[in-house]
């Protein structure tokens, strides 16, 4: 029987006061105290884990009737790693989930090692490989509007598109809302890093790094949808009127993922949207006149 091991890989950092969030700090020009965003970013990240797991269970029952339909279809098994820095940290990570517990998959954590942020991402990659994964798919933990078929998607676009590739190439990316990458996964075989694409000197957003590295590779890619993430008060103001309407429509969507745990820090934190008043007229307007 055939073994097709796969990783949803958290990638972050200690959700602790002056560690994370540092640009939402009033002192920074942002609305919240370093407590208050080491708060926002520790429900976030327990938000994106229940998420996640939820996308594996569905991977899973999907593999499941895979199988029922044909016997020789592989079996895919689905991880969740969590990878954080220094070594000291994980332990902090870790018992954050203890203390939430409840959770459908064991969690194995990770320390990544490196000297930039590109090696470190590099490294938590490298190490899942070298454990014999296939293919590894990371997200971000401040992604409280993360779809959740974005998870599935995901795998599933690896399986596809390298099954079809003779060399078993593929990356699957989804954007952020700044030319980052909120989601980045690829297989095994497939000859990519992240050196020079998250830090580079000569201003290169992120999502055109990956794109020079797929055309120069000659790698298949898949793109989702972007997914906004949250490093400044703007990002925060979006994410407020996003969970508000989510939570809206989840009354009568199906299939839509709210995360509450963010949700219940942002009414207990009184955080609200305030626009400014427009003052740029619409021509149309004038149009009858």
């Amino acid at each position: 029987m055939t073994v097709s091991r796969n990783a949803l890989l958290l990638f972050c950092k200690p959700p602790l006061p002056g560690w994370v969030k540092t640009r939402l700090y009033k002192e920074n020009g942002g609305p919240l105290e370093p407590e208050q965003a080491a708060e926002f970013f520790r429900r976030s990240l327990l938000d994106v884990t229940e998420l996640g797991m939820l996308g594996l269970s569905e991977l899973e029952e999907l593999n499941a009737q895979e199988r029922e339909d044909d016997p020789d279809a592989p079996e895919r098994r689905y991880d969740y790693i969590i990878s954080t820095t220094p070594q000291s940290s994980v332990d902090v990570v870790r018992k954050v989930f203890e203390d939430e517990g409840g959770w459908s998959h064991p969690i194995t954590y990770l320390c990544d090692t490196g000297s930039s942020f590109d090696e470190h991402f590099d490294d938590a990659f490298n190490q899942l490989f070298d454990a014999g994964y296939d293919n590894v798919v990371a997200i971000g933990g401040d992604l409280p509007t993360l779809p959740l078929e974005h998870i599935v998607d995901a795998f599933l676009w690896l399986d596809r598109l390298s099954a079809d590739d003779p060399h078993g190439y593929a990356l699957v990316m989804a954007p952020c809302q700044q030319s980052g990458v909120s989601l980045v996964g690829y297989t095994r075989a497939t000859p990519i890093d992240s050196q020079g694409v998250y830090y580079n000197l000569s201003g290169l957003p992120v999502l055109d790094g990956y794109v020079r590295k797929l055309q120069r590779e000659k790698v298949p890619s898949a793109y989702l949808t972007p997914v906004a993430d949250v490093d400044r008060d703007g990002d925060l103001a979006h994410l407020v009127s996003c969970l508000n309407a989510i939570a809206e429509a989840s009354e009568h969507q199906t299939g839509i993922y709210l995360a509450r745990r963010v949700l219940e820090w942002i009414d207990a934190t009184g955080l609200y949207v305030d626009s400014p008043p427009n003052d740029e007229h619409d021509p149309r307007q004038y149009l009858d006149s």
